[in-house]
């Protein structure tokens, strides 16, 4: 058994704490455990990109490229720059929403949110793209969604972990005042899927 999952998105929006998650809920399970992350220059809203190696006999932390079972995006462009990481028929899990980056914002460069959605669409394999800004109203925090994309994960078929595995690894990283609202999130991405 093996599971290859990247997650990129931008920082201050829990990437390294999904990565940090799955990686426990998988050395829960025995599992042979390899995680690797790249973090851009700035600590709020530059890249990142965590990749998390679940199974038996892992020698490497970093994924080859177009080998990737399932792609975890935490915001729109990250999740187009991430695509080549990702096996054809892979599994694209990942937000409709853009954080603009301040070059955009100046006029300096555009970001077509639009054309992003639809090149994911056009991916092989299953593509849900989440309104997180929604869901983590309906959870109750806007700082969810992480919470939201790994209850979402936890519906896809071949996981080595139970959904409920996956949540207790969660909550082992949350504060205690937080629990509930972040079991909230997690239910919230496991109904979004019903839908998508």
């Amino acid at each position: 058994m093996k599971l290859d999952i990247v997650i990129s998105g931008v920082g201050g929006q829990g990437s390294v704490l999904a990565s940090r998650v799955l990686a426990s809920a998988g050395m829960g399970l025995g599992l042979d455990v390899r995680t690797s992350e790249v973090i851009g220059m700035a600590q709020r809203e530059g890249s990142v990109t965590s990749q998390v190696r679940l199974g038996e006999k892992l020698y490497g932390a970093t994924i080859p490229d177009h080998e990737a079972d399932i792609l975890l995006g935490f915001e729109l462009a990250e999740t187009v720059r991430a695509v080549p990481k990702l096996k054809p028929g892979g599994a694209i899990i990942a937000s409709a929403s853009a954080i603009v980056p301040v070059s955009v914002q100046l006029g300096i460069s555009s970001y077509d949110q639009k054309a992003m959605q639809q090149y994911l669409r056009e991916q092989p394999g299953r593509v849900v793209l989440l309104d997180l800004e929604e869901l983590a109203k309906k959870a109750g925090h806007p700082k969810t969604g992480n919470v939201i994309i790994l209850g979402a994960l936890s519906t896809l078929p071949g996981l080595p972990f139970e959904p409920e595995q996956l949540l207790q690894a969660v909550l082992s990283y949350i504060p205690e005042k937080l629990q509930n609202t972040n079991k909230r999130a997690f239910e919230v991405g496991r109904q979004s899927m019903e839908v998508a």
